[in-house]
């Protein structure tokens, strides 16, 4: 049953049907509150990083200031996806009216690449602290911290709102099922009756600029560490930076290997459960696993938490 509205000889789809991840009851009932539980202690996580930057003096630095930039992003991003899966989760097949999926879309695109540059951001920033230690306060000063946190806001809005609109404008005659669990660029573009060459050549433009060009830019410089940590004559200083970078770029390994798989595929490949585990992988774990491999297993954060809590 799809809700259109005709125009002439041509319907225009006015509901989409979120499939969701299972279709299967007893799959459903485990698998909502394993989600919901993890949605819960990301915002809890998230939220307690953002409080600690804010109130803490100590922790007013360039490091914790991208820190508390990723945290807000992360409950805005996991926000975004999290409620329609849950939804699907819970009642099934999730009806979305066409108006509110562009929405959603809007600000997971947004989100993305904004995550994409602030990612790249704090790998620069640690670059600097760990190879030019001495030029640090000047380099990461808090008008350059500013503007890169800024820019990167600014930059996702930018892409979202251009991707967005080339999605919205074309024509969706029907039929009007996502194989997803959100409304995502390819599941889009594969219900799209008109000719998509241009959204896609935008799509795959975009994709190269943020997805490659932070990657690389966040490959650059914990290389740079790599080498730097390489010939440090410590011991200590060598296995507290290289355990720091090292569970950093696991992380943002996880997030670009599973984004990149995902759209580095044809825009019109077919959705598949192996497109939405991997699209669980960056929507949902990676913003749960952050918090604690960037900022809660420091031990200056630890510190404050106890204090805190005392």
């Amino acid at each position: 049953m799809e809700r259109a509205l005709y125009l002439g000889n041509v319907s225009r789809v006015q509901e989409l049907i979120l499939l969701g991840l299972s279709a299967r009851q007893g799959v459903r009932v485990v698998v909502f509150a394993a989600f919901l539980t993890l949605y819960l202690l990301t915002l809890l996580e998230n939220a307690l990083i953002v409080f600690l930057v804010c109130s803490h003096t100590e922790l007013h630095k360039p490091m914790y200031f991208f820190l508390g930039n990723l945290s807000c992003l992360e409950m805005c991003y996991v926000s975004v996806t999290m409620p329609s899966l849950l939804a699907g989760l819970w009642t099934g097949p999730c009806h979305v009216p066409f108006p509110a999926c562009m929405t959603q879309l809007f600000f997971f695109i947004a989100l993305i690449c904004t995550e994409c540059a602030l990612l790249a951001s704090m790998a620069c920033d640690r670059y600097v602290a760990i190879c030019r230690p001495l030029h640090y306060p000047l380099l990461m000063r808090p008008q350059v911290c500013l503007g890169l946190a800024g820019t990167s806001w600014l930059g996702g809005l930018l892409v979202s709102v251009v991707k967005t609109a080339c999605i919205s404008s074309l024509s969706y005659c029907g039929p009007n099922v996502l194989n997803h669990f959100f409304c995502d660029v390819s599941p889009l573009l594969n219900l799209s009756c008109t000719h998509v060459a241009l959204t896609e050549l935008v799509d795959f433009l975009s994709a190269i600029v943020i997805f490659c060009g932070t990657l690389l830019v966040a490959l650059a410089s914990y290389s740079a560490i790599g080498v730097t940590v390489l010939h440090m004559p410590s011991a200590a200083a060598w296995r507290k930076a290289f355990s720091t970078c090292a569970s950093r770029l696991v992380v943002v390994g996880i997030f670009y290997s599973a984004a990149l798989f995902m759209y580095s595929c044809p825009s019109r490949a077919e959705s598949t459960n192996l497109h939405k585990l991997l699209s669980v992988i960056y929507t949902v774990v990676t913003p749960a696993c952050s918090p604690v491999v960037y900022c809660l297993r420091n031990r200056g954060v630890h510190g404050l938490l106890w204090w805190s809590s005392g």
